[in-house]
């Protein structure tokens, strides 16, 4: 019935039939009915219920786009309005105005959609002028994680030295260094030399160059022309240096609002899980969305692959070796979550399946595995700066379906099968890759092979795993400064070959087998309450021998 009267009233309006006010924007009439328009819009109610305009039959609105007026009229009758990027401006200031807080959400969400590194300067401040704070929030996140792009654009160059300031002073700003910040500030000073050398100490107050490498504050802050000509920037140069000689206690108290390190806040994160047995290895690849809980598809790896290794390197994700369903392979591929694409890298020496993966020292280390015909002892390191892969030690023993996890610099590869006692593990080796050797630690209480392998504040869990055909829901905790072993709480579901991957405090156990079936739920653990809880969606299929990453969130 409502539909049909709007639908009504509006073929009347379009036909001036009934209409009791004529709205005038930059000289184009619009017939409307005030009780229609009063009954969607406050500003409308307002002032055709007090205001003199009551009284009037013809009404002009002063600084309204009339092709913004008109399509509001339309919303109003129809409950429809298409933003777009033609539109979006003059729409979101006209909504505003008339208080049609709907149009100006959709306008605000529809441009949080089209933020990028060019753009976000100006919609903050467009933003702000309409008082659209969720907006004006978002993208000033998005400024502060965006900088390294963001200053590479004309908006930057334009902004007021204010402006920059209060761009760099933020603790907040995500950069990949201090240097970033300094060559900002210089390439903005360059853009307008006679008119912006005057800002140069009251930006560089703001730039934290004590924490600067010394080579660079040496070989170009020093030499750099605009500081030299300036005594304020040349105390900053010397308080950077100063802090470059002081060792241990003295640098530790040694504090200006510029030695303190900036502390970005993350993007929200996500839950990564690639490929997998399903029960035959699979491309397939989701993402859960740690702060919506939900489940997400993303794009496929280029083959098929279970049974991997998973290392985040940067912000690419390495898938390493593996099953394709039919062969063991040395092969990697690599995902770009910002660019939701897979790219192949360069092959390991050895095909691993069931192998161990971790990062360490900013490098990749797969370890053990299974050939095809034999377990492996074997391990290999890639090396991102020389792009190759090169053998490290072996292990004493040969590890399948081993879990490896890292503390304080040391790679512990934990429990499997050798293939030789035809036993599944319980020993566990730690790998020190300052003297290249492999130590044996303290047995865990249980053999586990195909274990899962976390880390949470230095204390290592091994999740689950199988000795034989007995699937485990049991988990230990190995604490390096005791050499020892420890139960903590059980999971809900007996799992082997599950995912295991650490965040905010938390071991997240991702799918599995249970012996009979693959599993498609989720088990979080608390340390602090020695508890796993069950996350509330599970994935959209079950899934074994997956590899898991948390990653950041792309934007």
């Amino acid at each position: 019935h409502t539909q049909r009267s709007f639908e009504a009233m509006n073929m009347m309006r379009e036909q001036n039939l009934l209409c009791d006010v004529v709205l005038v924007a930059e000289g184009i009439e619009i017939p409307a009915h005030k009780m229609v328009l009063a009954s969607c819009s406050p500003y409308f109610y307002a002032m055709f219920t007090g205001f003199e305009e009551s009284r009037q039959d013809r009404i002009t609105l002063q600084g309204v786009d009339h092709r913004a007026l008109q399509l509001l009229i339309e919303y109003v009758y129809t409950a429809v309005v298409e933003v777009t990027e033609e539109n979006v401006q003059i729409l979101l200031t006209a909504a505003n105005l008339l208080q049609l807080t709907d149009v100006r959400d959709a306008c605000c969400d529809y441009l949080q959609t089209q933020l990028d590194p060019s753009n976000c300067l100006g919609i903050r401040d467009f933003a702000d002028i309409h008082g659209c704070i969720e907006l004006l929030n978002y993208a000033e996140t998005y400024i502060e994680q965006h900088f390294s792009e963001v200053c590479q654009f004309e908006e930057f160059l334009n902004l007021t030295s204010e402006q920059v300031v209060n761009l760099i002073k933020s603790d907040r700003l995500s950069v990949p260094s201090e240097e970033k910040v300094y060559e900002c500030v210089i390439t903005w000073i360059q853009y307008d030399v006679p008119g912006r050398q005057h800002n140069l100490a009251d930006l560089m107050e703001h730039v934290r160059l004590p924490l600067l490498a010394q080579d660079y504050l040496v070989q170009h802050v020093e030499k750099e022309q605009l500081m030299k000509g300036d005594l304020q920037c040349k105390d900053y140069i010397i308080e950077a240096l100063k802090y470059h000689l002081l060792k241990g206690e003295q640098k530790t108290s040694f504090k200006t609002p510029r030695t303190i390190p900036r502390q970005p806040v993350g993007l929200p994160k996500v839950l990564l899980v690639i490929g997998g047995q399903a029960p035959k290895a699979i491309r397939s690849v989701e993402c859960y969305d740690l702060r919506e809980e939900k489940w997400y598809q993303v794009a496929e790896m280029p083959t098929r692959r279970c049974r991997a290794g998973l290392a985040v390197l940067g912000d690419k994700v390495y898938a390493v070796g593996g099953f394709n369903g039919s062969l063991r392979v040395k092969t990697v591929d690599v995902y770009d979550p910002a660019l939701d694409q897979w790219t192949t890298s360069h092959c390991m020496e050895a095909r691993r399946s069931t192998l161990g993966v971790a990062v360490l020292n900013n490098c990749i280390y797969a370890v053990g595995g299974f050939d095809g015909s034999t377990g492996l002892s074997t391990a290999e390191m890639f090396d991102p700066k020389r792009q190759e892969w090169r053998l490290i030690a072996a292990m004493s023993t040969r590890r399948s379906s081993v879990g490896v996890g890292v503390v304080k610099g040391l790679l512990y590869a934990v429990g499997g099968y050798d293939g030789a006692s035809r036993q599944c593990l319980a020993s566990v080796e730690r790998y020190d890759p300052a003297t290249d050797t492999w130590t044996p630690i303290a047995e865990m209480s249980a053999r586990r092979s195909g274990a899962g392998v976390g880390v949470l504040d230095n204390i290592l869990y091994a999740v689950g795993g199988h000795d034989g055909p007995l699937v485990r829901k049991s988990v230990e905790a190995y604490d390096p400064a005791t050499n020892t072993w420890r139960p903590v709480g059980d999971m809900a579901f007996c799992r082997r070959n599950a995912g295991v991957v650490a965040h905010n405090g938390m071991l997240y156990v991702v799918g599995g087998d249970d012996g009979i079936s693959n599993l498609a739920s989720v088990e979080v653990y608390s340390r602090e309450t020695d508890s796993w809880r069950i996350l509330p969606s599970s994935m959209s299929i079950g899934r074994s021998y997956a590899g898991v990453a948390i990653i950041d969130k792309p934007l």
